[in-house]
């Protein structure tokens, strides 16, 4: 297997993640694969940013449009197809560029993580529980099952807590036996892009307005005979939510991007939280003139250790 590394782009949305990757896939020769679950999705482009092919100056591009607005992203699945593609990418001697800001389906590519079964028969029972009793019974009872995962996980967090729990159902293990570890599967250097609170706010709320002008309506109107309603994953993506109820008459198209901007500033919160304390990670800022050198002499540095 040749020595190069593969090369991560991570950090929040907004950033110019897109943009340094393209400009280390040509430095470097190299292939990007895609870590946004929302891109996954064919005919989810303006919601999602996606760069048009013509905008990819002819660098091969891997997950993207692999699945119908009906299926619902998988981690699992996206793990097996994310790292066959990392392999076949450096079997070509091509350096393969990873570039996302979803955190899990991230490290799911990257990282020593054992992703654990699930049934949704065990998983609805759950959900029902949860809606009786509530998410504070379920972590008391998680909390006798395995304390360690209780601790990291919040009491008011419905959802985890029932994976957690349909975890140790299935597998008579713990759940924090298969939380992820801070360790990568292959050699990988990573790049996280920063931004100023305050500019970063103004530029989503620049680039929300944007996508309803670029028509957002229209393409989700396009995807509604797909079957976007019935996409438990896709339908409920920033933008193609509030777009949604905007249709359904629920919202005003300025309710609707206000929405979808406030929704998209409390999903960058929540990717800081999520990348910050990783301390594998080299953070430059994302508006640097000189952004794409600072970015190559870290990958050359990490080649060469």
């Amino acid at each position: 297997m040749p020595s190069h590394p593969i090369v991560a782009v991570v950090g929040a949305t907004a950033t110019g993640k897109s943009d340094l990757a393209l400009e280390l896939a040509e430095a470097l020769d190299g292939e990007i694969v895609n870590a946004d679950a929302s891109q996954l999705y064919r005919g989810m482009d303006i919601g999602t940013a996606k760069l048009k092919p013509k905008q990819r100056r002819g660098i091969p591009h891997h997950q993207l449009d692999v699945l119908d607005v009906t299926q619902e992203a998988s981690v699992a699945a996206y793990q097996r197809d994310s790292r066959a593609d990392l392999t076949a990418i450096r079997e070509r001697g091509r350096v393969p560029i990873l570039v996302g800001g979803s955190g899990l389906y991230l490290r799911a590519a990257l990282d020593v993580l054992e992703i654990p079964p699930t049934d949704p028969a065990v998983r609805g029972r759950l959900e029902q529980e949860l809606d009786e009793r509530g998410s504070q019974a379920l972590h008391a009872r998680l909390e006798q099952q395995d304390p360690q995962a209780a601790a990291a996980i919040l009491p008011t967090n419905g959802r985890r807590i029932v994976r957690a729990l349909e975890v140790i159902e299935l597998t008579g293990r713990p759940f924090s036996a298969t939380m992820p570890r801070r360790e990568y599967a292959e050699p990988t250097v990573t790049i996280g892009l920063t931004a100023d609170p305050a500019a970063l706010d103004q530029r989503i709320a620049a680039r929300t307005e944007q996508m309803w002008r670029d028509g957002l309506l229209d393409e989700v109107k396009s995807l509604v005979p797909q079957g976007l309603r019935a996409g438990r994953t896709a339908s409920r993506a920033i933008g193609y939510q509030q777009a949604l109820q905007q249709l359904d008459g629920d919202f005003t198209e300025r309710e609707a991007i206000e929405q979808t901007t406030a929704a998209t500033r409390r999903l960058v919160r929540r990717q800081g939280s999520w990348f910050r304390p990783d301390p594998r990670i080299h953070w430059l800022p994302a508006g640097a003139a000189d952004l794409r050198e600072l970015a190559l002499a870290i990958v050359r540095q990490e080649q060469r250790q």
